[in-house]
């Protein structure tokens, strides 16, 4: 193993995906974390843009397809369960942010 290796590569924690916009063949996901100074209306952590990932449709499909067999992977081990709820209707189903889904 060289150095170059062995050096520590950045990272960034994030808390969740807070958009997916798609603008012809270039996917752009935003990843968010609460913010511990920003409060919403309610007095809840406001989630804030802290890194966005800019890829082609191909490689934003090859990902989609990596994370569920990795989702799968832990549902396997028994870290996350499914929910047994009932899928939602049309009219309960919560409208995506993103223009692009509108």
């Amino acid at each position: 193993m060289t150095i170059k290796d062995q050096m520590m590569h950045p990272e960034i924690f994030s808390d969740g995906i807070g958009e997916i916009t798609v603008s012809g063949s270039i996917v752009r996901v935003d990843f968010t974390s609460l913010s511990p100074t920003e409060r919403n209306p309610d007095n809840t952590p406001r989630a804030v843009l802290r890194q966005r990932v800019v890829m082609s449709v191909e490689g934003f499909a090859n990902s989609v397809e990596v994370m569920q067999k990795a989702l799968h992977g832990l549902i396997d081990a028994g870290v996350v369960r499914r929910s047994e709820a009932a899928p939602a209707t049309n009219a309960e189903r919560r409208s995506p942010t993103s223009p692009n889904f509108r």
